[in-house]
């Protein structure tokens, strides 16, 4: 059986962030996960876990100045510092909030950027980071981004991912499995996720073309659920999508894995 945590950066919008807890727990979730917390205190969101008795499963390390750009900088030559910064302030809330998995975005190189300089960077930035996350007791993930959505951005094929990973080994770096892109980058999802299926340390979901509920596009979202299940994935899957019309009126989706309007 699957279990889905709400991303409360998409999901239940209609409150303000922090009563979006509450919500999410009342329509049955139990995971919850976000892009980034720092807008707010780590203590005063821990204590809304706790109250909602909700596990926070996923967020960003800080991806630099959003409304003029920056996705990240574990791929940028240069922005080592910057990096590091993100990373030990994303371990520093993890802690707190008792989260073991951050996504590290790899970023928007210059187009002056050499590819070799890029990876270079990224695989440095990611063996760094893994050895700070080992020690913390956090899985950091990467995340093949389409770039329709993100245009420009490094990582945003499978085949790379695939490719960075191995060259790290067994450093503790995971793949961060997003059916929605992986749609919209190579499609053939159910193959996708079998090839990719030891990589895996986390799954998001969302439908194209509009990135709604599962059950409002392309994608046959309960086969996959499905092929998840016999694969063994035991993990979350994030609802990581944008509801058409409020949020409790789209969970008709997932009453069928217990979650509902409240």
């Amino acid at each position: 059986m699957p279990r889905f945590a709400a991303n409360l950066s998409l999901m239940f919008t209609e409150l303000p962030f922090l009563e979006r807890f509450a919500a999410a727990a009342r329509c049955g979730f139990r995971g919850v996960e976000f892009l980034f917390p720092y807008d707010h205190p780590a203590r005063e969101i821990a204590r809304h876990l706790s109250d909602n008795g909700l596990e926070q499963v996923l967020f960003n390390l800080p991806a630099g100045a959003w409304e003029r750009g920056e996705r990240g900088f574990a791929a940028l030559p240069g922005r080592t510092r910057d990096f590091d910064a993100a990373l030990a302030r994303a371990l520093d809330y993890a802690g707190t909030l008792g989260c073991k998995r951050l996504h590290v975005m790899a970023g928007i190189p210059d187009p002056a950027d050499a590819p070799a300089h890029c990876r270079a960077s990224f695989l440095d930035n990611l063996r760094r980071a893994a050895e700070r996350c080992r020690a913390a007791g956090v899985t950091p993930l990467i995340e093949p981004i389409n770039r329709r959505d993100i245009p420009g951005y490094y990582l945003a094929d499978f085949a790379l991912a695939r490719g960075i990973l191995a060259e790290l080994g067994d450093a503790g770096v995971r793949l961060q499995h997003d059916l929605y892109h992986a749609q919209i980058i190579e499609g053939d999802l159910s193959k996708g996720l079998e090839r990719n299926f030891p990589l895996i340390g986390h799954v998001q979901i969302a439908n194209p073309p509009g990135r709604h509920e599962p059950d409002r596009g392309e994608i046959n979202f309960p086969h996959l659920f499905a092929l998840l299940d016999t694969l063994g994935y035991e993990g979350w899957i994030g609802c990581e999508y944008r509801p058409m019309a409020g949020t409790e009126a789209g969970l008709g989706w997932a009453r069928p894995y217990g979650i509902g309007a409240a």
